[in-house]
């Protein structure tokens, strides 16, 4: 498979930090952000690269010349002037016979892309994107998708949002089909890869979202620069690819993430814990994932529709994207065993693998990222939490949050007790001592 980098950019918000060499070309700790895609590509067998660039681009013709001494065979399509994001991709109309991999240049990224290529091959796709949640939804394009994984629309940051909303955004990182070069390329000009071609594309229902957790960040602002190099330094950005074991931090909903009134049935009974945003901050700069595994029999019961559900997360969502927080995934069970109530459904009336503390979800997150459970953590604030966690063989933590503690339902005892969910991160870094 062939390897595309778009590296034209100016990188104007790092003038601070270099003025006088393209973004791509910034130097994270000890080499260029492009090198670190280059070997990215490479070790996942990707040794044909063809690299667009535009502004200073001569700076990286002498810096990488022929790929050669990368172990990688590396062409350039210079622009004599600016053509978008993905204007060069004409030049390769004839030269690109089968999928390809599209990245834009000023991002750092370890991605397993042999995962992604098997989910772009299964679902038949034209264009997939690397999508997942950030710490700033709120001035991000956001990526709308069915329960399919297919790309629907995309919520423009520029939308005046008073709505609540799925935080999940395009990364930039692409496995794109040959079939776009007969669509979009009839002649030269300037495009853009998301405006021009993934909106136009939407339509035909052949574009989909690979939701990952791997490593994939902007460095284009002095503060995500210095954000990234410090994750390069502690190996953040290595430990995230997924084709190493993951460790999590598996969470409770209720009681946990948001304040515990019951079975939520009204969207306005969604409010957060005191500290949960804090304490999910706190996960997503680690090295841990931080997926949420809840029951909803409401589900079932007839209470609460799918797309209701989906709107209560949907504020979950959006109020800790306020926050700069966010959650990896969401799991959910929508059965429920005893049967009796108005309006329920019956098929989901089922005695299921999935509703805690049965281990199916977490089985379920585990196989979709590669999780070593002994590494992990569940965090709840039920003895029913606590039980889910011992049965999946991990570590436990009992979060006082939900007023509810050891409710004796399930006479177990936890590893540790915290006060809320920033306190976690002092038993991630080995600090806690808090007493049962």
């Amino acid at each position: 498979m062939i390897g595309v980098i778009t590296a034209g950019g100016k990188g104007t918000r790092l003038s601070s930090i270099a003025h006088d060499i393209p973004k791509p070309m910034v130097n994270i700790v000890d080499k260029p952000i492009l090198q670190y895609q280059i070997e990215c590509l490479k070790e996942n067998g990707v040794n044909d690269i063809y690299i667009l660039i535009g502004h200073l681009g001569n700076v990286i013709k002498d810096y990488f010349k022929d790929g050669s001494k990368f172990g990688v065979k590396i062409s350039y399509i210079e622009e004599k002037e600016p053509l978008g994001s993905a204007g060069s991709l004409y030049f390769l109309k004839d030269i690109i016979k089968g999928d390809f991999i599209f990245v834009f240049g000023d991002l750092m990224i370890d991605v397993d892309f042999k995962r992604m290529i098997d989910f772009h091959k299964n679902h038949n796709a034209t264009i997939t994107l690397l999508s997942h949640p950030n710490s700033h939804p709120f001035d991000s394009d956001l990526i709308v998708t069915d329960n399919e994984d297919r790309v629907v629309d995309i919520d423009s940051k520029h939308n005046v949002r008073n709505y609540f909303y799925h935080n999940l955004v395009n990364s930039g990182v692409y496995v794109v089909s040959h079939q776009i070069f007969d669509k979009f390329f009839k002649e030269s000009g300037k495009v853009d890869f998301e405006k021009d071609i993934v909106k136009n594309e939407i339509p035909y229902k052949d574009v989909y979202s690979y939701h990952s957790t791997e490593y994939v960040k902007d460095a284009g602002t002095p503060d995500r620069y210095y954000s990234v190099c410090d994750d390069v330094k502690t190996g953040i950005v290595k430990s995230k690819n997924l084709s190493k074991p993951q460790k999590c931090i598996f969470l409770d909903r209720d009681g946990t993430i948001n304040k515990f009134k019951g079975l939520v049935r009204n969207i306005d009974d969604i409010e957060l814990e005191d500290k949960a945003a804090e304490g999910l901050k706190n996960i997503n700069k680690s090295e841990y994932l931080s997926i949420v595994i809840t029951n909803q029999p409401v589900i079932a019961r007839g209470e609460v529709t799918v797309n209701e559900l989906d709107s209560f997360h949907n504020k979950i969502e959006t109020l800790l994207g306020n926050e700069g927080a966010y959650y990896d995934d969401l799991f959910y069970c929508p059965h429920h065993p005893d049967k009796g109530f108005d309006g329920e459904v019956k098929e989901l009336k089922i005695d299921c693998d999935c509703r805690k503390p049965k281990i199916g979800l977490i089985i379920k997150a585990k196989e979709k990222y590669n999780i070593d459970i002994t590494k992990s953590f569940f965090v709840g604030d039920t003895t029913m939490d606590i039980q889910t966690g011992i049965n999946a063989g991990m570590k436990t933590i009992l979060v006082k949050t939900g007023n509810k503690g050891l409710d004796g339902k399930y006479h177990v005892k936890p590893d540790y007790v915290v006060n809320d969910l920033s306190e976690i991160i002092d038993i991630l870094k080995g600090e806690h001592n808090y007493e049962l």
